[in-house]
């Protein structure tokens, strides 16, 4: 039994985020909205952590052209590390096999 997950607008967490602290109770606050208290919290601590950055949709962050330049590199050198190890086994297969057949 699965059920669906529901979606909200930027808008709909901004205004209830506002709610939130206008009003006395959260847990108030997020019943009227049909929302669960901690998912409430929840968006109230990352509008804190990530500011204007909050709620870019489908769980990326919205990024500034440096940290998307940051991460593309930071992915490269990932890549480059992992090349460099199976390069790095190969030589040391090879070479041992290069001594078994040349009587070295």
């Amino acid at each position: 039994m699965t059920r669906e997950r529901k979606y909200y607008s930027k808008e709909f967490k901004l205004k209830a985020i506002e709610l939130s602290y206008v009003r006395e109770s959260s847990k108030q606050v997020a019943e009227e909205l049909g929302i669960r208290p901690a998912l409430l919290y929840k968006w109230r601590a990352n509008l804190l952590t990530d500011g204007v950055r909050s709620f870019s949709g489908n769980g990326n962050k919205k990024q500034t052209l440096e940290e998307k330049q940051i991460a593309l590199l930071q992915k490269q050198v990932r890549e480059l590390q992992l090349e460099r190890e199976i390069l790095k086994k190969a030589v040391g297969i090879f070479s041992k096999s290069d001594k078994t057949s040349t009587n070295l």
